[in-house]
């Protein structure tokens, strides 16, 4: 045999040898990065979170708050649950919903072309020459909530296109006061 000494394990007791320095900081610099990485990510994820959520609940208090039209097209749900079918190319688009225990309204007006108009008026499944000149078809109350007044210049038609429950019924006034380019009010109410 040689004299060297075959490598024991460490015993139970007996004092390790010294770790040299770079092992040492090594060993640190991994234990740090395991604190971040257990610690750091889901605290940022948490403040990136909450942030998010307060703003959120910003915008749906903005949008629940309002007390008439908004500018901005409604929402595709919206659009879907109402049967508002805006056609492209709209413009100016606002609307406005109120809901209560009895009828649910959703409030839109835009400009549009002929075109669109008459697309519009298709995708209801109600023909174009149903619009009477002079007929104001959307009451006073609904006027009252959106401020809309019809007494100005230009030639004004309307519509009413009534559905089956649950199925909306649609007010529609349009303004041909730039020809080419109407207005169109849509009151579109349902019964849940």
């Amino acid at each position: 045999m040689t004299g060297e000494s075959p490598q024991r394990p460490d015993v139970p007791g007996e004092p390790r040898p010294a770790e040299d320095r770079r092992h040492t900081i090594r060993r640190r610099a991994l234990t740090l990065l395991i604190i971040v990485l257990l610690i750091g990510v889901p605290a940022g994820y948490l403040v990136i979170s909450a942030n998010q959520s307060r703003a959120s609940g910003k915008d749906k208090a903005a949008k629940y708050s309002a007390t008439g039209l908004t500018e901005g097209w409604p929402s595709k749900v919206q659009r879907r649950i109402y049967q508002v079918p805006i056609p492209h190319p709209a413009w100016w688009v606002a609307s406005y919903e109120t809901n209560n225990w009895r009828t649910s309204r959703l409030y839109v007006e835009f400009e549009t072309t002929d075109a669109g108009l008459s697309a519009f008026l298709a995708t209801m499944g109600v023909p174009e020459s149903e619009l009477k000149r002079d007929h104001i078809t959307i009451g006073a109350r609904d006027r009252e909530v959106t401020d809309w007044t019809f007494d100005g210049p230009g030639t004004w038609s309307g519509l009413v296109h009534e559905q089956k429950d649950p199925a909306p019924t649609h007010d529609v006034v349009v303004n041909h006061d730039k020809p080419g380019y109407p207005w169109v009010y849509v009151v579109s109410r349902t019964v849940p």
